[in-house]
Order: structure tokens, then sequence, then C-alpha cells
């Protein structure tokens, strides 16, 4: 055989490895977020984004509703070795499962404002960050679905009621699951998508379930769950992670236009989760749903109630020094406002 035949016969072999390093990035992605929703839509957009400013380097696969399991197993399938998924757009009490930082994210009554949250969120994004980094993980953006309230199958009206109830949290939030029953709750750990089906049932394993407004619209939760109490508990702040693995093989040019649109779609829910909350509501009172607003006494007793549970946190779901920069950041906030 010539040396020139030799050559041609060998070349797939060294040309081959070249081409599937220079292939397009594909980015499976996995969230709680149901299909057909808002910040599902988002998601959907900002692949198209990626696939159109990148030429097709960058691709985008969506798997939403906790089709791929809850957050915890979500984040297992984005190990290396594993990289089943390559990205995922979780949950605070998901994100805790990386870090526990991120807890301070979901205490109840702990913000007041979105604008509270943002000023916390940009304080500790760095500090975020380099932990997310440690285990693996690079942070492309935030998010939020609004405030979540209580809706229940009964009225509730003090904290004791809502300790009583069975409680809704999140499946795989283990720390969480420990942490309400150890302060009097009774919790029940689902993944989103159960909690309509289990309402229905008039011997169902939750009759509370806290979300927002356009969660609970679109899952259609108000229409067994007939009652909201009207207190912010807390925003539902959400980020966009993926792994190193995977950021590492999309190239230097195209990476800035990968976080440009990541940003842009947590522009979009920020914007977007405030107006579609409210016009949930109103849509829901049309159809029967009872709004309960505690009048100003019974909803402080509620707050410096919640507020002695807040302690309960600081050093066993949240870091003591993230706590601490959250609080400072939050108050100073406040004082600028004149609060």
């Amino acid at each position: 055989m010539s040396a020139l035949k030799r050559f041609l016969i060998a070349l797939p072999l060294v040309v081959a490895p070249a081409l599937i390093v220079a292939a397009p990035g594909e980015i499976k992605l996995a969230t709680l977020v149901p299909a057909n929703t808002s910040w599902h839509k988002a998601l959907l957009d900002m692949g198209n984004t990626w696939n159109k400013d990148t030429g097709g380097r960058v691709t985008l696969t969506v798997y939403p509703g906790g089709t791929q399991g809850d957050e915890s197993t979500t984040i297992k399938k984005m190990r290396p070795g594993i990289d089943q998924l390559q990205a995922s757009f979780l949950t605070a009490a998901g994100l805790a499962d990386l870090d526990e930082a991120f807890n301070v994210f979901a205490m109840p009554f702990f913000f007041e404002s979105d604008q509270e949250e943002i000023a916390v969120e940009k304080k500790l994004t760095p500090l975020l960050e380099q932990k997310l980094q440690a285990k693996g993980y690079h942070l492309l953006a935030w998010g939020t679905g609004g405030w979540v309230q209580v809706f229940s199958k009964k009225p509730l009206r003090t904290l004791a009621d809502v300790k009583n109830a069975k409680l809704f949290t999140t499946k795989g939030a283990d720390k969480w699951l420990q942490w309400y029953v150890a302060n009097g709750f009774h919790p029940v750990a689902l993944l989103p998508s159960d909690i309509p089906a289990q309402l229905k049932l008039s011997t169902g394993l939750i009759d509370t379930a806290p979300n927002p407004p356009y969660l609970a619209m679109n899952l259609q939760i108000f229409r067994d769950a007939k009652y909201m109490l009207d207190l912010h508990i807390a925003p539902l702040t959400a980020a966009m992670i993926i792994s190193n693995t995977a950021w590492n093989r999309i190239s230097a040019e195209d990476r800035p236009k990968v976080t440009a649109a990541a940003q842009a779609l947590e522009a979009r829910v920020r914007a977007e989760a405030p107006v579609q909350d409210a016009e949930s509501v109103k849509q829901m009172a049309a159809r029967g749903l009872q709004v309960i607003t505690l009048d100003p006494k019974a909803a402080a007793e509620f707050r410096a109630a919640a507020t002695q549970l807040l302690a309960t946190m600081r050093g066993s779901m949240v870091p003591a020094d993230v706590f601490d920069m959250a609080v400072q950041e939050r108050d100073a906030l406040r004082k600028s406002k004149g609060k």
C-alpha cells in the first residue's frame, strides 16, 4: 500500500476528534417550571437566541415541569461524569442543595419588596458565584417567579392555622422539610405538578399550597384551594446554572452571547412577575377565590411570630456570615428609604 493511500485511510481518524470537539454545544436544561407558562416560554426564547446568535454552535433543549425529577435529582444529573443534563433553572431551595447560602432567599418574611431581594442578591452574587464554581457550576442569571402567597382549602388567619395545615413543600429540599417539622409545621414533600391532584382529594396529602398567584392560576390550584392568605411570604427566587464542563465547551466568542441572552431572560421575568401575579389574583377572584386580608394588628402579630422563626435559621439553615450580610444590606436599603 502506498504512503499516500495509508494517509488517506488514516485521515478520518485524525479529523474525527476535531469534528467532535468543534460540534455545536448542546445544552439540556431541566426545571420545575410548568410547560407553557411565561417562564417556560422565556426559556424557549432564550434558546432560540442562543441558536441564532451563535450560528447554531450553542443549542438548548428545555425539560419543564419536573420531568427530569426533583431539583436534587436534576443537580445529580449535571455532575461531571454523568452529564445527562448541562443546565438547570432552580429555585432557591433547590440551589441550597449545592450550598445552604441560597436559603437566604427563601426565608419567610425576610424581604418586604423586590428591591430588597435584588439588593441582597447583588451584594451576595460574587460570593455565591465562588461557591458555585467550587462545586463545578457557573451562574448564568437570576430569576423570579413572583411572591409566594398561601392558598388553602379552608381559611387561614394566623400562624397557628398555617402550622396546623398539611403544607406543601418542594420535594428534594430535605433540610427545609426538617426545619418545618422542627418548628411545628406539618409539611408534605411533593413536586409542584402533584399539587392539583392532591388538593382535589378529600383525603389528599396536602390542604395548603404556598405558591405565587400566577402559578396557582396556571395549575388551577384555586379551584380546590379557594382561600388565599394575602401575605407576601417570600419571593420565589431562582437562578440558572450551567455545569463548568458544559460552559468550558462553549467558545470564548460565544460565552458573552449566551450570558447576554440569559440576563435578558432575567430582566424579562422580573418585569413580568408583578404584572402577571396581580392579574392572576384578579382573575381567580372573579372565579371564586376568596382573598383573606388581615387587619394591621393581626398582620403585625403574624409577622412578629414569623420573625422569631427567622432567628432559628441563622447558622442552621443559612450560614451566619451570609445571614448577617443579607440583614446588613436589607436594612441599609430600608434606612435609605426612611424605614
